[in-house]
């Protein structure tokens, strides 16, 4: 395999620097390669990769390829997130924690994450936690209309996490992406998150669609509200979101419906972590709101 250096690795060499995740990746290598026992020579034989790549590899200048770096990870026995740095590789008790996890079953994982949410975090009181209703879901779900509908008839709070990030921010949603980035508009949706919990007691909160994609703030939602999934259709979503005038969906993109999907499998194992998860497919929004009072009229506690 010949050496093939990126522009930057190959600068940082001119300057008698590396770069610092090459050279942590250097790092972890030879650390991974001397627990096994293993010699860089015996090493470059296990993966079937060239010694000098490795080598180049191990003193932080060499550009390895995904296929590289899967053979050597193959070799030491270990995984590519525990090769290139990820957290719960980074010390003997991660990798415990995950020896002991590792196949669980999804109500098991569920468990055990409750147990170290409860014995590590400070999750509210059921009682407390059932007098905060959140909303989760899609954007086109009704998560508004429904919240605003279920906080006037409780008398209540509704907040509107969106809405709620933009007064934290100080700026539109549409600048923050624009002037920040998506990484910032996480950290604010957080603070938002936060300090909606610490205002209100009570209230019926709608949050955005990508709340799920940020384990941390989804954590925090589950632990201080009780949760409901307001699921539909894709061909639902997408018609509630154009008959709003939103046309963003398909400005462009050919294939928005299946990108909507993609979306939806991949956020649906998150969304379904909800208290409640409530079908609003084919149903008028009055029948909606009605039928979603009655189930959750047995288990929160915010009518007055």
């Amino acid at each position: 395999m010949d050496l093939k250096l990126s522009e930057a690795s190959r600068d940082a060499a001119a300057n008698g620097e590396k770069d610092r995740f090459l050279a942590a990746l250097g790092e972890r290598t030879r650390a991974l390669r001397a627990r096994r026992g293993l010699t860089r020579k015996g090493l470059a034989k296990a993966a079937d990769v060239s010694e000098r790549h490795l080598a180049n590899v191990e003193m932080g200048v060499g550009n390895a390829s995904i296929q590289f770096l899967r053979q050597v990870a193959q070799a030491l026995n270990c995984t590519l997130a525990e090769l290139v740095g990820d957290e719960t590789a980074s010390s003997p008790e991660w990798l415990m924690i995950r020896e002991i996890l590792r196949g669980r079953s999804e109500p098991e994982l569920a468990q055990a994450r409750g147990s170290l949410a409860a014995m590590f975090g400070a999750p509210a009181s059921q009682a407390a936690r059932r007098q905060r209703v959140a909303l989760i879901g899609l954007r086109g779900a009704g998560k508004s209309t429904l919240g605003r509908m279920l906080a006037d008839s409780w008398m209540v709070p509704f907040v509107e996490l969106n809405r709620h990030i933009e007064a934290v921010a100080g700026c539109s949603l549409s600048e923050i992406h624009s002037l920040y980035g998506p990484a910032a508009y996480r950290r604010h949706e957080t603070r938002a998150l936060e300090d909606t919990i610490q205002r209100y007691p009570r209230a019926v909160i709608a949050t955005p669609g990508g709340i799920v994609s940020e384990p941390a703030t989804f954590n925090l939602l589950l632990a201080h509200c009780y949760t409901v999934w307001v699921r539909t259709t894709p061909e639902e979503h997408m018609s509630r979101v154009l008959a709003q005038g939103d046309t963003r969906p398909m400005s462009g993109n050919t294939e928005a419906m299946n990108d909507l999907r993609r979306i939806l499998e991949s956020r649906g194992a998150f969304y379904s972590k909800a208290d409640e998860v409530f079908d609003t497919s084919g149903k008028t929004i009055d029948e909606v709101f009605a039928g979603l009072q009655e189930r959750l009229r047995p288990t929160v506690n915010l009518a007055g």
